[in-house]
């Protein structure tokens, strides 16, 4: 996550002398496809853009919909594949880690607690797409999707255009605060999964 902002901004730099539109359009994609491919570097062109509208080179409030708007299209997207394809898929093929009763307990969670799982869900890296799709199997509600989602974007991006702005002669200490934040989450993001999956191991074998 961000360690290449440097090299972005080089390249949006570079764009300008094609016209703003292309660097606008690059930033809408970049945004949009992160969330379809995780391991695309969608946070640091949203700084890389951040220093760009520090020097006045981009529209804050363009550049700002542009990221909300890209990165939220892809996140319902993958939301709806999960509620028109993933729900009957996991309940008919009821998979031993994996189950229909899985499913119906994941629902009742998201019923619980979507709204914090949403909100946060775009500070949680490797994971946004992920929740996308869950949120799809659960039957989560599309508007509430939506406008919690959205409510992240925002969140997320103005943290991260608010330190890129402010750190706009240290793109340096930009990448290092990123590391610094995708060292720490990862791992946790790792412990977790394989918690997960521990415990389900134990509690199938219990079952057998």
């Amino acid at each position: 996550m961000g360690e290449n902002v440097s090299q972005i901004n080089q390249y949006l730099d570079y764009l300008f002398a094609y016209g703003p539109f292309w660097v606008y359009l690059v930033i809408f994609v970049a945004c949009f496809v992160e969330n379809l491919f995780p391991p695309f570097p969608g946070d640091s062109f949203i700084a890389a853009a951040g220093g760009l509208i520090a020097v006045s080179r981009l529209d804050f409030l363009m550049t700002f919909l542009l990221v909300i708007v890209g990165g939220t299209s892809s996140v319902m997207l993958l939301y709806f594949f999960g509620k028109n394809y993933g729900r009957d898929y996991f309940i008919r093929k009821d998979f031993k880690y994996f189950s229909a009763d899985d499913i119906i307990k994941m629902e009742e969670k998201f019923s619980k607690w979507g709204v914090l799982i949403l909100i946060f869900s775009r500070f949680v890296v490797g994971l946004r797409a992920v929740l996308a799709i869950v949120a799809g199997i659960g039957r989560y509600r599309a508007l509430k999707m939506l406008i919690f989602s959205v409510v992240s974007y925002i969140l997320f991006t103005s943290l991260v255009m608010y330190i890129a702005i402010r750190l706009v002669e240290n793109f340096e200490r930009i990448e290092y605060l990123f590391r610094t934040y995708s060292s720490v989450v990862w791992p946790l993001m790792v412990l977790l999964v394989v918690l997960y999956f521990a415990r389900k191991f134990v509690t199938v074998r219990k079952q057998s």
